[in-house]
């Protein structure tokens, strides 16, 4: 009785000979069950592009769940050629209801573990290693102060709280490194089931209509110059030739002299996960005279740091605090994000740039809204004594299917973050849409390609073409 990707099927509605660049495409989804009744009810996780692998175009499509079996998608048609639609069912609504399921009562499913270190009365240095993770009431968080003591702490700035059980022999404030555990799985058998490979991520079927799409003497794109505080709109953008064409703002790209002079007398702070490493790496390489500094830390979390004297430019990166699933690292390392943004001056030749979602997917809403607000609290702080500063958002991408970090977990978590962040002076740069609608595979760390545009997009709110 579950949604059938195999079954279930899409048309595209009142198709014509031709289309002219600029208007829209409409589509409908029929979602059916293994059985071929149509779905009576909502829920399945649809996405949908039009592409033309010919011109590596692509474009994102709108998707509207009526509740009642069917889907309409919109598509904006934004070049002369020829496309076709592309329509994927992500999850069934059965395995959605799976994923929120284990979001809201099973959110230790991801643990992590503390190394305590002391030395014993013979001065011989010695280690325990416990289970940690945040202190939450609920969500199945509260299995880890039920039978054995354990230790806490708080951040006294944030409100944050983190636990770990305590050890046998050290004291608490013996923690010295953190580190990512394991995973439990916790899915039972028919739930693992509708999670499968073979029903989850599968292009479902459609009449494989060429689309054809005249020239008009209607251009799409946008002439506003790139600032804050501009509003996404969807499609953000689309692909040509593998380059993507901002629908926000006018966009541009940036040589490597260009982007350099960009980055001239400018200060960078980055944070969040390993995906803004990406973008750290990125420019760090980008610039011929930019070096790397030995700071002696640990590469997945940092702090990392890259300079080049000459420009006067300085990158900072590192990793958001816990819940981080990482290689072992010094707890002392790693900061909340709303003290580091309380602890920047700001000022017009500062950047800060953020994330935040892919080591949250297991936790309740309200856990990650909580930690968002803060932070936004820090960034209108931070606008209020220094103005000038430019902060910049970057978007959840698409990336694993499962129950650990679904896409549709992750769309969530980036639905709260746009949501807490609207009517800020913010740079929001939706690499959601720029992820989905691509020909390469649907990956954590995208391919260089995406990452290049990407860049070029952020380029273009620092330094407007």
């Amino acid at each position: 009785m579950s949604t059938s990707p195999s079954k279930s099927y899409f048309y595209i509605r009142g198709l014509r000979k031709n289309y002219q660049v600029g208007e829209e495409l409409h589509v409908t989804v029929v979602a059916r069950d293994f059985n071929l009744n149509t779905k009576q009810y909502g829920g399945d996780f649809f996405q949908a592009k039009l592409y033309s692998s010919k011109l590596k175009a692509s474009v994102y499509g709108e998707v509207t769940d009526h509740q009642n079996g069917s889907y309409s998608v919109r598509f904006l048609l934004p070049w002369a050629g020829e496309a076709w639609v592309a329509v994927r069912m992500i999850h069934s609504s059965e395995a959605v209801q799976v994923l929120k399921h284990h979001r809201d009562h099973d959110s230790d499913r991801v643990y992590f573990r503390g190394t305590f270190v002391g030395t014993d009365l013979n001065g011989t240095k010695y280690s325990e290693m416990m289970e940690c993770n945040a202190k939450w009431d609920g969500a199945g968080l509260e299995r880890i102060r039920v039978g054995k003591p354990y230790c806490e702490y708080p951040d006294p700035r944030t409100g944050e709280v983190w636990l770990c059980k305590r050890p046998q022999t050290l004291p608490c404030d013996a923690l010295v490194y953190h580190q990512m555990g394991k995973y439990r799985n916790r899915v039972s058998v028919m739930g693992r089931k509708l999670l499968e490979r073979k029903l989850t991520d599968k292009q479902i079927k459609g009449k494989n209509n060429k689309i054809i799409i005249l020239p008009s003497n209607t251009t799409v794109g946008v002439t506003e110059k790139c600032r804050p505080g501009l509003q996404t709109p969807v499609p953000a953008g689309f692909y040509m030739r593998d380059v993507w064409t901002s629908l926000v703002c006018a966009s541009g790209r940036f040589s490597t002299s260009k982007l350099t002079q960009c980055l001239k007398d400018r200060e960078f702070y980055m944070m969040g996960d390993s995906t803004m490493r990406q973008w750290f790496n990125y420019l760090a390489k980008a610039v011929p005279s930019m070096k790397y500094m030995n700071l002696h830390t640990q590469e997945q979390t940092g702090p990392l740091m890259a300079v080049d004297v000459n420009n006067n430019i300085i990158l900072h990166w590192r990793a958001h605090a816990p819940p981080l699933r990482s290689r072992r690292t010094a707890v002392a390392d790693l900061h909340y994000m709303s003290n580091e943004i309380d602890s920047l001056a700001g000022g017009p030749r500062k950047v800060f740039i953020f994330n935040l979602w892919a080591h949250f997917t297991t936790y309740p809403l309200e856990y990650f809204a909580r930690r968002v607000a803060r932070i936004r609290q820090a960034v209108v702080a931070l606008l209020k004594r220094a103005p000038e500063t430019i902060v910049v958002i970057k978007s959840a991408n698409t990336s694993y299917k499962d129950v650990m970090g679904s896409d549709w977990l992750a769309l969530q978590l980036d639905t709260i973050l746009r949501v807490i962040f609207q009517g800020i002076d913010v740079a929001f740069i939706d690499v959601w849409q720029m992820t989905s609608c691509h020909y390469s595979r649907d990956e954590i760390h995208p391919i260089p390609v995406i990452i290049q545009n990407e860049i070029n997009l952020l380029l273009s709110f620092i330094c407007p073409p």
